[in-house]
This record gives C-alpha cells, sequence and structure tokens, in this order.
C-alpha cells in the first residue's frame, strides 16, 4: 500500500533573526516543547555575519520540525515577516505565530495564544492588559513602549492596549484577507498596521497578558529610524484606508 500523504503542519512559529547566534538553538528547543505535535518552526534569517544561517540549517538537519529561510540581506522586521508568512501560508499553515528570538517572548505563553485563537481570529501577547507587564526596562523605554501603543490607539481609533507587540498568532483566513502585498511598514509599524487591518477586515482581536522581558544575550535592534517610521507611517495608514 502507498504510504499516506503528510498532513501539512497546523501550527507555524515564525522566528525572524538577525545575529542571533548566542539564542537560535536554546529558543527553538524551548519553543518546540510549548507546541503540539502538527508544528512547524520556520527560522527566516537576514544573512546574520555571525553563523546564525548555519546553526538554522543544522537545526533543519536535526528536525523535520525546522524550517529555514535564508534572505539576501537585512531588510527589516516587516520584510521578513511577510516572506514568512508567504512560506507558511503555502505549506498549508492554519495558525502563524510571530515571536521574538531572543527570549523576550516567552515560549511559555505559547499555548495560550493559540488556545485564544479558538475564539478569537487574532491574539496578541499584550503587556498592557492586567496580568501583563515588562521587566527589566528602563523608565525611558518603558515610556517610548507604552506612549507608542498609546499614541498608534489614538491616531486609528483602536480599543487594543498593545498596539506594537510583536508577540502574536494569526488565524490564516486574517493573513489571506488582509492584502500582504500592500504592506509596507518595515520597522515596528509593521505590527501596528496588521492589527489595524485585521480590525478593519472584521476579524475579532483579543489580548493574552504576557511578561516581556528583556534580552539578556545578544543586541537589540530598536533604532531611532524604527521609530521615526512609526511615527508617520501609523497615522498615514488610516488615511490611506480613505
Amino acid at each position: 500500500m502507498p504510504a499516506a500523504p503528510r498532513q501539512a503542519p497546523d501550527v507555524w512559529v515564525l522566528l525572524p533573526t538577525y545575529n542571533e547566534a548566542e539564542n537560535l538553538e536554546r529558543i527553538v528547543s524551548a519553543v518546540l516543547e510549548q507546541l503540539p505535535a502538527s508544528r512547524r518552526v520556520l527560522i527566516v534569517d537576514d544573512n546574520s555575519p555571525d553563523g546564525t544561517g548555519e546553526i538554522a540549517d543544522r537545526l533543519a538537519e536535526g528536525d523535520e520540525s525546522v524550517e529555514v529561510l535564508h534572505r539576501e540581506r537585512k531588510e527589516g522586521l516587516g520584510p521578513a515577516y511577510l516572506a514568512g508568512f508567504r512560506v507558511a501560508l503555502a505549506g498549508g499553515a492554519e495558525r502563524i505565530i510571530e515571536m521574538d528570538a531572543d527570549f523576550s517572548h516567552d515560549p511559555a505563553y505559547l499555548p495560550a495564544l493559540i488556545g485564544a485563537t479558538e475564539r478569537a481570529d487574532l491574539a496578541i501577547g499584550s503587556r498592557y492588559v492586567p496580568g501583563g507587564g515588562i521587566t527589566d526596562w528602563g523608565p525611558m523605554r518603558r515610556f517610548i513602549s507604552r506612549g507608542g501603543s498609546a499614541y498608534a490607539r489614538a491616531a486609528l481609533g483602536l480599543p487594543v492596549k498593545d498596539l506594537t507587540g510583536g508577540f502574536k498568532c494569526f488565524r490564516r483566513i486574517v493573513l489571506e484577507t488582509i492584502n500582504l502585498d500592500t504592506i509596507e511598514a518595515r520597522g515596528y509599524a509593521f505590527q501596528v498596521e496588521t492589527t489595524y487591518r485585521a480590525i478593519k477586515a472584521g476579524f475579532r482581536v483579543v489580548e493574552v497578558p504576557i511578561v516581556f522581558k528583556d534580552r539578556t544575550d545578544g543586541t537589540s535592534k530598536m533604532s531611532k529610524s524604527i521609530v521615526a517610521e512609526a511615527m508617520w507611517r501609523v497615522p498615514a495608514m488610516r488615511f490611506r484606508r480613505r
């Protein structure tokens, strides 16, 4: 009898990486421990010069649940996720998760995020709802983060508390509907735009409390240009819709 065709993985976790050699092996192992049997971890590496891509290839060779997408250059968080979304959708994913590869997003929250999409179309790991929080940040970083979410919420008229959060679980129908080809944001404005489009398309969004921890290894990718992009692109989203 011929072998039955393999079922496509239901849950895909996308890990965009740039110089995450110190974290990658540990985060992949921790993520896989929290996922159901039907899963895939997709590492999206932007040609990291520190050997992250080579580590990713080794992990993929040793575990069929791990896949690697090599990109030619560093273009920002948004383009990396968009490339990963397309691979996951083509691979039959029903739930697609965004998360950082530096342990600032605790893999222990993955079951709660996945479970929340049983009653919603997009689940956001939120720092700013009861039960959520941030550790290890100074007053200025907290002010920028909370202020950025408040600014986006006011500019776009949305009820979501943590619009800049990057720990999310989408049902595939959301990503199929919001027209990925027209998303141009590269930094954290990308997180705002995907949530904004999901809500405007009529999808249900819920926030799941998480505690965000600052990275202990590697270097933060936050920059002044990322903040500047968010300042002008967020209000532009509303006018563009019109």
